[in-house]
């Protein structure tokens, strides 16, 4: 009898840390092992004892961060700056957000590590990522790892087991569904499905009865709060959310998968950051780079396993994205048709469709 967390449990408690401004122990197979924390949710107090306990401290960001800053990125998707004596904490937060980039551009010389193992620095980059953080973490390698964390209660990941988790889609389970009727339909159910990782629920929004042996009208629909919630005019999600399930309801059956993955999968107040970095003049794209993301960071695995659930194998998609269509056929998804859903331009947000059709890839 065991009620120890498993590696699951262990990423979930993790993250949770990391969000709290807790530090975590990362340890990998060759016997390395570093303590990681978070740079966005670091305190100037914590940052000083780990640099009491000596050694080379670097902050670790993606290489889209690290061209932003014109620094090297020796290891592949990850830069290893080291960290200069008299760093205090608002340097760390200088270089992990670029919110003051415009105003102090320049942060160096930045000095990045080209020697060592780099994969548990990959590893807290991609744990404050998970965790809807700024993508960067302050690192420091550690000996006798094992007796550190007892003696300061702190979570342990061992990279081994962390590192094939971290690469895919969690699984989904059903928790309730229930009927609920909607403006379009009153015939529509709401099913709840749960990640393992204790990440955030997906919903998906049944319209009628569709016949599971025939390709269904079907959405995938990233949750956008400012645009699907508050009408926001800098995007065309409201439009599309609205616009899907009035298809969905004039043809009397459909089924739109509502995820959970805020501002192309960065997180509601990532999203905001970028928002306010495209006021500064530059656009979603290069927003997102600024930020130390990729273009889209959205799984859309996770649609697909959804459908898969329900008893779906072929779809009929409403979208303009064609990355939707491949990640459907990847995953095992046919995709009949792509249904074009082209509504929601605003003189707001004329420039932002067109950055998605030049950059990517939407057909508009």
């Amino acid at each position: 009898m065991s009620f120890a967390p498993d590696i699951t449990e262990l990423l979930a408690r993790a993250r949770s840390d990391l969000r709290m401004g807790v530090p975590v122990v990362l340890v990998g197979t060759d016997g390395q092992a570093v303590l990681a924390m978070a740079a966005e949710t670091a305190d100037a107090q914590r940052l000083a004892d780990l640099r009491a306990l000596g050694g080379t401290a670097v902050l670790a960001i993606t290489a889209r961060r690290a061209e932003t800053l014109k620094a090297r990125a020796y290891d592949g998707e990850i830069a290893r700056i080291v960290l200069p004596p008299d760093a205090g904490l608002p340097w760390v937060l200088g270089v992990a957000d670029p919110a003051d980039d415009l105003k102090s551009p320049m942060k160096g010389p930045l000095i990045a590590q080209r020697d060592g193992n780099a994969a548990l620095h990959r590893m807290a980059v991609d744990l404050v990522k998970t965790a809807r953080l700024l993508p960067a973490a302050l690192l420091l390698e550690l000996s006798q790892a094992a007796d550190f964390a007892s003696k300061n209660s702190l979570t342990v990941v061992p990279a081994i087991l962390a590192k094939p988790l971290l690469a895919r889609s969690s699984p989904l389970h059903p928790v309730v569904s229930a009927r609920l009727p909607m403006d379009v339909s009153e015939a529509g159910r709401l099913h709840i499905y749960r990640p393992e990782d204790g990440s955030e629920e997906h919903y998906a929004i049944e319209i009628g009865r569709p016949d599971r042996t025939k390709p269904v009208l079907a959405r995938l629909h990233s949750a956008c709060f400012t645009g699907d919630l508050m009408g926001s005019l800098k995007c065309d999600c409201g439009p599309q959310l609205r616009g899907a399930l009035a298809q969905m309801g004039a043809e009397g059956t459909g089924v739109l998968l509502y995820l959970n993955q805020e501002g192309r999968g960065i997180g509601l107040a990532n999203k905001m950051r970028a928002y306010s970095l495209q006021d500064q003049g530059f656009d979603t794209v290069e927003a997102n780079h600024r930020l130390g993301f990729e273009d889209d960071e959205r799984d859309f695995r996770i649609g697909a396993n959804i459908l898969k659930s329900m008893g779906f194998p072929s779809v009929r998609l409403l979208t303009n994205n064609p990355a939707k269509v491949t990640s459907m056929e990847n995953t095992g998804i046919r995709v009949v048709e792509r249904v074009p859903l082209k509504v929601g331009q605003t003189a707001q947000n004329r420039n932002y469709l067109a950055t998605k059709a030049a950059k990517s890839g939407h057909i508009l």
